[in-house]
């Protein structure tokens, strides 16, 4: 376990910035952890959980306790076609999906390359290219910060939706996530029809994907319009895609007839927010030592030194104009602090 005072977070968030907290603590099993907890005062608050930080922007120090978790196992078992897999909070989320696909429990290769670890994974509802990790996870395993407590939810529990989860709301700061175990049937069927993956596998000449054929394609794709952060800070997708009604759409559609668009239901309309950032001429742009990514504008980053006010200013004013052009509200799919 590692406990210090006065830490930097620079290398726990994937902007880059250099914010520290008054606490941070590191954990390698439940019992570290219940035993950390047990030695916080009132005078450690607030607290918060945190793995890899691909879904936060530091905007200032942080006056209190971080829940860092370095859990490390995966555990895969297959019985008629059913995988239940459970992994520590703290495994790199890519990890778990490459040794899905070696264990031959497919169904995740869709959410390949995400960022951020198995216990972020379950408290943002990743998703991409059409899947959702809601749509896997069975149960969930957590520690109650005020107690000390393990307690397990189930799906339901959570109440997910759209890069939602209770872990996000009501429960937010409340709980460490220990472990997720995800119950699927793991019979290969491929999700080939959402974004640019068919053209991308016929490119390559390949009729029938295999899983790692798959696996490597949404590596690929995501590869060629990602930034790596390493090389330049960022936090992937920055925005959410706004939902609007079906008459806010047909109205836009008019006006905008190559828009882009899913429809969830008869009554709404997913619109991908890269397309109205780039409208909006934001795409490649920078301000200050702030940026919008050249190849996705659904991506803020780092362009060197930028702090966490930069990127927000940045935020901002992207808001405003998507806002004054189509009438819509987007929201960041980043936690700001």
């Amino acid at each position: 376990m590692l406990d210090r005072k006065n830490y930097s977070l620079q290398q726990h968030n994937t902007f880059g910035i250099d914010a520290r907290c008054r606490r941070f603590i590191a954990f390698d099993s439940k019992e570290e952890l219940q035993q950390a907890l047990s030695t916080l005062t009132p005078q450690d608050e607030p607290f918060m959980p945190l793995g890899e930080g691909s879904n936060l922007l530091l905007t200032k120090d942080f006056e209190g306790t971080v829940l860092h978790s370095r859990i490390q196992f995966v555990d895969i078992k297959i019985e008629d076609s059913i995988a239940t897999v459970k992994a520590g909070s703290g495994v790199i989320w890519d990890d778990l999906v490459a040794a899905c696909v070696e264990q031959k429990a497919y169904g995740l290769e869709n959410l390949s390359l995400i960022p951020g670890t198995v216990g972020a994974a379950a408290v943002q509802n990743i998703g991409a290219y059409g899947c959702e990790v809601k749509d896997f996870i069975q149960t969930i395993t957590a520690v109650e910060i005020a107690t000390g407590h393990e307690v397990t939810f189930t799906n339901a529990d959570c109440q997910y939706a759209y890069r939602y989860s209770k872990f996000k709301g009501e429960w937010k700061n409340k709980y460490v996530i220990i472990s997720v175990e995800l119950k699927y049937n793991c019979t290969y069927s491929p999700h080939l029809d959402y974004g640019n993956i068919q053209s991308e596998v016929q490119r390559k000449g390949i009729e029938h994907p295999t899983p790692q054929q798959l696996r490597d394609t949404i590596i690929a794709i995501r590869q060629a319009k990602l930034p790596d952060p390493k090389v330049q800070g960022n936090a992937g997708s920055f925005f959410m895609n706004p939902i609007v009604s079906m008459q806010q759409y047909q109205a836009l559609a008019v006006r905008y007839p190559k828009m882009p668009h899913y429809q969830i239901d008869g009554l709404s309309v997913k619109i991908p927010a890269g397309w109205l950032i780039e409208q909006c001429g934001w795409k490649g742009k920078t301000l200050g030592r702030a940026g919008v990514h050249d190849k996705q504008a659904l991506v803020l980053v780092n362009r060197g030194g930028a702090s966490g006010s930069d990127i927000e200013r940045l935020c901002k004013e992207i808001q405003k104009d998507v806002s004054e052009r189509f009438g819509i509200a987007i929201h960041p799919e980043v936690n700001i602090l």
